[in-house]
């Protein structure tokens, strides 16, 4: 827990995280997770003198220089009158405790991991912004840490180079199995990356799985919404018992509720939003539990088209694999894939 100025920035934040894991903290700017980063860092200080623990250590109170700790910047911080070697060697150099070539071994190994290896005797002004953050990483890697704590490192780069990193920054550290924190609010970053992520809101962590997890099993409305591009279809409704079978019921459809989906049958009815995801919309025949829409637009994304659709006032976004299978103006029906929906209350938890 982290508060200042009356502000909880940090609620009770609780993450375990395996050595060797990537674990990526994602959600939207001043939600808690940089502040939960600087708190590991030591850049902060928690209010609970026993809240930061590492194989086995409480280093909720020790200096940051005696954590163990790597941190990689949203910015290089490169030292620009310093050559890439020197950059690289800066942290080892600072420590003083390796001799000249155990440090130039470390350097060679980095830079040669990180394709740097042409580049050490460059000055930063003469690197891509994709070198310099090889540069950046090789700092960290150098000093062989506990943990690398890295802050949205891709968020200056263009959207090409920020793929080409991302792929690096996976495989070095699947090389090094060094366990690493990751802050992103850009959710295609966390499920590419990680191997466990925590989606955060308001200073609370609001989920914590593997990418398949918050994607298809969000806890909670918040998740829903916050993962998946393009975002969630969500629909008002009424959810009740008819007979032996649990139905849905909105202005558009009236469908059966597979036992999958709920822990127990509802008492009477009640307001439930009903979510999802686009590739789960199928436009097909007039069958049952079918329903008229119209076309309205259509964006084709290369392999696959996002195809939006109308009914009743509502927009509704179907996404297929390759073309189109339909025009624009056109009126066709759409089945929901009910295996694959969500039922949220009216608070945004899941029923």
């Amino acid at each position: 827990m982290f508060e200042i100025g009356g502000v909880q920035a940090c609620k009770y934040v609780n993450l375990e995280i395996a050595e060797g894991e990537f674990m990526v903290l994602l959600g939207p700017s001043g939600c808690g997770k940089t502040t939960t980063l600087r708190c590991i860092a030591g850049l902060e200080k928690p209010d609970n003198d026993d809240a930061i623990w590492i194989k086995g250590r409480n280093i909720t109170t020790l200096p940051p220089k005696d954590r163990n700790l790597a941190f990689v910047f949203q910015d290089t911080m490169l030292f620009p009158h310093l050559t890439v070697r020197k950059n690289i060697s800066f942290g080892l150099d600072m420590r003083r405790t390796l001799d000249k070539a155990a440090i130039d071994r470390r350097v060679q190994e980095a830079s040669k991991l990180l394709h740097v290896e042409a580049m050490l005797d460059r000055k930063p002004s003469q690197l891509s912004g994709g070198q310099a953050q090889r540069v950046a990483l090789g700092r960290a890697i150098v000093m062989e840490p506990d943990a690398f704590l890295m802050d949205e490192p891709l968020a200056n780069l263009d959207a090409a180079l920020r793929v080409e990193m991302r792929t690096e920054i996976k495989r070095v550290q699947r090389k090094l199995s060094t366990s690493t924190i990751f802050v992103t609010h850009d959710q295609e970053e966390a499920l590419s990356l990680g191997d466990k992520i925590a989606v955060m809101h308001e200073g609370a962590v609001q989920q914590v799985g593997s990418p398949h997890e918050i994607y298809h099993d969000p806890a909670n409305l918040f998740v829903g919404t916050f993962i998946g591009s393009p975002p969630l279809n969500l629909f008002e409704g009424t959810l009740r018992t008819e007979g032996s079978r649990t139905v849905v019921a909105s202005a558009l459809f009236h469908l059966t509720v597979p036992d999958g989906i709920m822990k127990k049958k509802p008492q009477g009815d009640r307001n439930v939003r009903l979510g999802i995801r686009p590739e789960f919309v199928t436009i097909g025949p007039e069958e049952e539990d079918a329903f008229p829409v119209q076309v309205t637009l259509i964006e084709p994304l290369g392999s696959r088209t996002l195809i939006f659709l109308q009914a009743e006032g509502q927009e509704i976004r179907s996404m297929v694999q390759g073309e189109s299978p339909v025009r624009e103006g056109e009126t066709v029906h759409v089945t929901l894939q009910m295996g694959r929906a969500f039922l949220f209350d009216p608070a945004g938890e899941r029923v």
